[in-house]
């Protein structure tokens, strides 16, 4: 398997209403953009130019939205094999998926729940596997937000999600607001989460916004700006199981380049207060209980 990448600091999802403005220059905090492959992977002329003029210049990582790990139907090695070959052209060092399921007998246009048992946790793993092997290189699985509550669970959101990596050999893509948005809607403490995670396994993070659609019930958008308890948990985070590279995912509602950039750049201010030097000059992260 490819080892990890070198992927560091803070990026933010290239969506392509943004190609404009990042056509005439990158915003130095920027250090990486990540895209969904299947956005991409087919796309030519004009905009595919510009991708390529970007993506030359700068770090990416692929957020899958199809792959469908927990779903009941095969994977798609057809569409693994064309997957491979555009990380392979453009250099992708981290591809990452959803913890969930987007399939039954088509696509469902949303990502849905695993049952959190020992039967899905081997049923995952070996799918995750089976993807690593034709990619080539190790994942990451991306913990989900969900909304209702399996009646079937054996154990515990984080219990499920260190038992898929664990049992899968992969890497865990935290989503710090995933984390506060099921605490929200399904009543538990998210500091107990992030201490619950097995921050060997963490090479990724995501923040992003999300709708409050009332007191006790948030939906996870991406279509707001982050909001400080949010913040508050990345801080806690980093505290916690120490600085890895941050993405700003932000898929609707886009607002100005500089407005993104100003968050993004948050993000760097928090990696930077949690990084510590060593005696080289270089900075490692700080983890801490």
């Amino acid at each position: 398997m490819m080892a990890s990448t070198d992927l560091h600091g803070a990026g933010l999802g290239l969506r392509r209403e943004l190609i404009p403005a990042l056509s005439v220059g990158k915003p130095e905090v920027v250090d990486f953009f990540e895209i969904a492959p299947e956005n991409w992977m087919e796309v030519g002329g004009t905009i595919g130019k510009a991708f390529r003029t970007i993506t030359e210049k700068t770090p990416l990582v692929c957020h899958g939205l199809s792959l469908s790990l927990g779903g009941p139907a095969p994977l798609d090695e057809v569409f693994l094999q064309k997957l491979r070959a555009f990380l392979d052209q453009h250099g992708v060092g981290l591809y990452t998926e959803h913890l969930s399921y987007c399939s039954d007998d088509g696509q469902l246009y949303d990502l849905m729940p695993i049952p959190f048992t020992a039967e899905a946790v081997e049923y995952v793993a070996q799918r995750v596997r089976q993807t690593q092997e034709v990619l080539g290189r190790r994942i990451a699985v991306e913990n989900a937000s969900f909304y209702a509550k399996s009646p079937i669970d054996e154990m515990s959101e984080i219990e499920f999600v260190n038992a898929v990596v664990e049992r899968a050999d992969c890497w865990l893509h935290l989503d710090v607001n995933n984390v506060y948005v099921n605490s929200i809607n399904h009543k538990y403490n998210p500091r107990e989460f992030i201490r619950g995670v097995d921050a060997a396994r963490v090479v990724y993070m995501h923040m992003a916004g999300h709708y409050q659609e009332s007191e006790d019930l948030l939906v996870d958008t991406h279509g707001a700006d982050v909001i400080d308890p949010v913040w508050d948990l990345l801080d806690f985070t980093y505290r916690h199981i120490g600085v890895r590279p941050t993405l700003l995912e932000r898929d609707f509602n886009i607002p100005p380049l500089e407005n993104l950039v100003s968050e993004v750049g948050r993000i760097a201010s928090l990696q930077h207060r949690h990084e510590t030097p060593t005696g080289d000059g270089n900075v490692s992260s700080a983890a801490h209980s």
